[in-house]
């Protein structure tokens, strides 16, 4: 089985005091032991931020037995494609559960303004497709910007034990 992990998954376990950490450790070790965990460019640029130099980064990397895997053309195109489709459904003043993918609009407490968003940014889709494409399933705690944009793709999740 091949595993792609987001880079939340790692940040929880490089992160000290993280909420999520011993659930994610707990994650990646039951999928590396049944395969194989593969990062894309974008969750490697992410955790780049996080180590001083690329020598410690590759070396987390090897001791933890992920490997980098490049994305191709297929998963490019199809990471433009729902971006694209999410950009043209997608309202400013409508927001989604990063959990269930639930869309609600909100408002502020105060003077009960209607609050505006961010749109979701290409690195979700580019991942989601590069996993969608390269791999059995997406190790994430982003389950609802996945399992909305993403619908094929196998995504499992942290929780706080």
């Amino acid at each position: 089985m091949i595993t792609a992990v987001d880079t939340n998954i790692l940040l929880d376990i490089l992160i000290p005091g993280e909420p999520h950490s011993e659930s994610s450790k707990s994650l990646l070790d039951r999928h590396l032991a049944s395969g194989k965990l593969i990062l894309c460019e974008v969750v490697f640029a992410e955790l780049a931020a996080r180590f001083p130099s690329e020598q410690e980064l590759k070396l987390f990397l090897a001791e933890t037995g992920m490997r980098l895997v490049p994305s191709n053309e297929k998963s490019l195109h199809i990471a433009g494609m729902r971006w694209a489709e999410f950009a043209r459904r997608s309202r400013k003043d409508r927001f989604s559960c990063g959990n269930c993918g639930a869309v609600f609009g909100a408002a502020c407490p105060e003077c009960k303004a209607a609050l505006t968003k961010r749109q979701l940014v290409l690195g979700d889709f580019l991942i989601g497709a590069h996993a969608l494409v390269h791999a059995d399933c997406l190790l994430s705690r982003d389950l609802g910007v996945y399992k909305s944009n993403f619908p094929g793709l196998k995504v499992v999740g942290s929780a706080v034990l």
